[in-house]
């Protein structure tokens, strides 16, 4: 039997295996060291990420992630304004490499919109400074392409109105700064800048396919008939919520020029115009609140003109006879409406119009509020002419919030930009009894039924309103050749929903208009082509069944035999 027998002798290391055996050793733990430190951060920030979402859930979304300024939408959520992180052309002057002279005829190339001189001009200037403010990628591929060092691309908070320049006079626009300068912008500044709403766009009571109707009819009536400028507003006769408001010509906030700035003036808040006669229906409805109108087959002196206190008030297209309430409307008779406001009384005609708010600024969100001009002597001849639009300028959103009152059953209430809610009730002051403004829809379905307002008709729309053509101040007098040409109007007048006010300011006619520039040539074919669009969007359909019970006035229309 064999035995083997381990060899019991101690193995010996020598000093530099003693050596790599300790640092090897020392390395692994070092390594189990940090190893064990990193997953303990790790393991803790997990932990703390868990405690802190856990514990105040509100801070989940980074500030990073909140726009410096809220958004704006219409009323059904279409974005009108927000904020982007947009890009930036800057130039440090001092780090220019290339040949100036080169690079702002380059520049140029990219930007037409500006000439070389003034980039050369920027570029030699003493200090860093913006080339733009808001550039296009493609345009800042185009620069970054020309590699010059000197310029930078900081990416920087931006204002975009998606809708280009829809709404532009509604909007209004941002400084560099972030702060509004017009309209929403300025009128919601600090509800966009408040750090708890930033969140929660702003929703205005425009509807963006009702406001690029209007623009667009606007547009197409303003150069057709060669106007100098457009003005349009859709008003909610309940609620007073503005569905669509229009400024022409034009800006685009989103590229602020000093060569648009004239075009920034509001002109249905802000400028101020004799609207003619467009104020008769409201001369009317004052008489029959009053009562000193209370037969309107009672008829009026329009065999000639008016002459008192060295003037003359004639008619324009003069009837010469005896004339009711609804023929003086239906055929827009200065004389008789004038002897209908001789007989209400100075005191009668200015308590009517100031509780329509005529002699204030307007109602509404806006800064761009113009200031109604007031008659410095209200004195018999005065107060007859205030009855069919002269001596007295009020903007169109005064006009609009009066016919709505006219035709709402009686009730003013102010103008809003903001969408209401459903479940409030729009406040407002009773101007008209509300068996007023049931004889005064009548009375304006006659006008466009059978009067001046005829080319305003839109089958099954059931379309009322009133024209009215003024000439405009000049030297101390009136101008023959400068018509501000308006169409008031409400639809459908058997349940009235909404006002509209057209103006053209200086129309010249066309064929299509017979060479005419008066209001029912000019302005009520414009809502004749508005209504049929926009109608169905806002809910209200044709019907070419239902229209406005007149029955009982039709036989005060006189109509020659034959």
């Amino acid at each position: 039997m064999t035995t083997l027998l381990a060899n019991s002798r101690k193995v010996q290391f020598s000093g530099k295996q003693k050596e790599v055996a300790a640092n090897a050793h020392f390395r692994l733990m070092v390594l189990l060291l940090v190893f064990l430190a990193v997953f303990t951060i790790i393991v803790g920030r997990l932990i703390s990420f868990g405690i802190l979402e856990e514990a105040q859930p509100e801070r989940q979304s980074s500030a990073v992630f909140v726009p410096p300024r809220g958004d704006i939408v219409d009323r059904n959520g279409v974005p009108l304004a927000r904020t982007i992180q947009g890009y930036a052309v800057r130039v440090v002057p001092e780090r220019l490499l290339g040949d100036k002279e080169i690079l702002a005829r380059q520049l140029a190339e990219i930007f037409p919109d500006t000439s070389a001189a003034e980039f050369l001009s920027t570029l030699k200037g003493p200090r860093p400074t913006y080339l733009r403010r808001r550039a296009l990628p493609h345009e800042v591929k185009q620069v970054h392409a020309l590699g010059e060092i000197g310029i930078e691309f900081p990416r920087e908070d931006e204002r975009l109105y998606p809708q280009g320049n829809m709404a532009a006079h509604v909007l209004g626009y941002v400084n560099a700064d972030g702060d509004g300068v017009m309209g929403m912008e300025r009128a919601l500044n600090d509800r966009l800048k408040d750090e708890n709403l930033r969140g929660q766009p702003a929703t205005l009571s425009i509807d963006s396919r009702v406001q690029a109707a209007l623009e667009s009819e606007l547009m197409s009536a303003m150069t057709s008939l060669q106007a100098r400028g457009a003005a349009g507003i859709i008003l909610d006769v309940h609620s007073g919520e503005v569905m669509a408001l229009a400024s022409l010509p034009v800006f685009d906030p989103n590229k602020i020029r000093k060569s648009t700035m004239k075009y920034q003036t509001n002109e249905v808040t802000q400028s101020v115009f004799e609207l003619g006669s467009t104020f008769k229906p409201l001369t009317v409805a004052a008489a029959l609140d009053a009562g000193t109108v209370t037969d309107l087959a009672v008829r009026y002196d329009a065999t000639k003109p008016i002459r008192i206190g060295g003037f003359s008030i004639s008619d324009d297209h003069s009837q010469n006879r005896f004339l009711n309430v609804p023929e003086a409307l239906v055929h827009s008779s200065n004389v008789v409406t004038a002897r209908i406001a001789d007989n209400l009384g100075k005191e009668g005609m200015e308590d009517m119009i100031r509780r329509l708010g005529f002699d204030e600024r307007p109602h509404i969100e806006l800064a761009e509020r113009g200031q109604p001009l007031w008659p410095q002597s209200w004195g018999r001849v005065t107060n007859m002419t205030i009855a069919y639009g002269h001596g007295i300028a009020v903007t169109p959103l005064h006009l609009a919030s009066a016919y709505a009152a006219l035709v709402n059953g009686g009730i003013w209430r102010p103008a809003t930009l903001l969408k209401v809610k459903p479940d409030e009730e729009a406040k407002g002051r009773r101007v008209f009894k509300a068996a007023t403004s049931a004889r005064m829809r009548q009375l304006l379905r006659m006008i466009v039924s059978d009067g001046t307002g005829r080319k305003a008709d839109a089958p099954g729309y059931r379309i009322g309103g009133k024209t009215g053509s003024a000439e405009k101040p000049s030297n101390g007098g009136y101008s023959k050749n400068s018509l501000i040409s308006t169409f008031s109007a409400a639809f459908p007048m058997d349940n009235p929903r909404y006002a509209i006010i057209i103006m053209l300011d200086e129309p010249k006619g066309n064929a299509e208009s017979a060479y005419q520039r008066t209001a029912g040539w000019t302005a009520a074919p414009v809502v004749r082509k508005l209504v049929p669009r926009v109608g169905p969007m806002l809910g209200v359909v044709p019907d070419e069944h239902r229209d406005v019970d007149v029955s009982e006035l039709t036989p005060l229309l006189w109509k020659p035999k034959g």
